[in-house]
């Protein structure tokens, strides 16, 4: 048994910090980097990419919808073709930032509003699936489980990897309680733990509704802006490895 622990790194902005990456990328095995729509900035994807690299951690794009001031959590109502020329955009200038530095790209994993609106509309999980083909054919597309995203990346003929998300509370039909809601956000790191070995273990996760949903988990991620994230992210990987999972990148042998 294995699995692959992602997080969302590269999210600073000029002279704005933001996230723990020179602690998180050496607990993690993929690392998906902001592309400067939603964070990030060509300095700091350029740094990101080289710390991915200097750590052996496999590199993502993880384009979002064009909105710093509200970090690509907002929805925005694009036409399908808008979000393909957004995303491929995204991807290729990442893609080229990694080559100058002798790195390729592993995946690519939406961000934010983008990610969760194209896990239920058929256009925009095609639009996206388009997007990364058009770039790289090889790149892995990560989605949530049973999504439009996961299945229209196979329609495009590409890989897919589902993505859980251990410090997130799940509805009882396997989407995400949306931020905006109470309880969207699990807090005690003793419960975020427990969650992730249950999903790669046991292929579940407790709904707010006590139930138990069926999962599919290629990988897991934590995200990089919640506080304590590396600390977080460690602690995970030991409970992982005690539970006798292998933590490898979705590309490794």
């Amino acid at each position: 048994m294995r699995i692959d622990l992602n997080a969302d790194v590269g999210e600073s902005f000029g002279a704005y910090v933001l996230g723990q990456d020179s602690q998180l990328l050496p607990v993690i095995t993929s690392a998906n980097v902001a592309c400067g729509f939603h964070a990030g900035d060509p300095g700091v994807m350029r740094a990101t990419v080289a710390l991915a690299s200097q750590h052996g951690t496999a590199v993502g794009a993880h384009p979002g919808f064009p909105d710093l001031i509200g970090f690509g959590r907002r929805e925005i109502h694009a036409t399908a073709q808008e979000v393909e020329d957004l995303v491929a955009y995204q991807i290729g200038a990442l893609a080229g930032i990694a080559v100058a530095q002798n790195v390729r790209l592993q995946h690519v994993k939406p961000h934010g509003a983008l990610y969760n609106m194209a896990a239920r509309d058929v256009a925009l999980a095609d639009a996206i699936a388009r997007a990364t083909a058009s770039v790289d054919r090889s790149l892995i597309l990560l989605g949530l489980p049973g999504s439009e995203l996961i299945e229209a990346g196979s329609r495009h003929g590409l890989r897919t990897a589902s993505e859980a998300f251990a410090d997130r509370a799940y509805r009882p039909d396997g989407s995400l309680v949306p931020r905006a809601h109470a309880g969207a956000v699990i807090d005690d790191p003793n419960i975020v733990v427990d969650r992730a070995v249950m999903m790669v273990r046991d292929h579940v996760v407790v709904a707010t509704d006590g139930s138990r949903v069926p999962v599919v988990v290629e990988t897991i991620c934590v995200h990089g802006d919640t506080p304590g994230a590396a600390a977080l992210a460690a602690r995970i990987r030991q409970a992982l490895v005690a539970a006798e999972i292998q933590i490898k990148a979705l590309s490794a042998d």
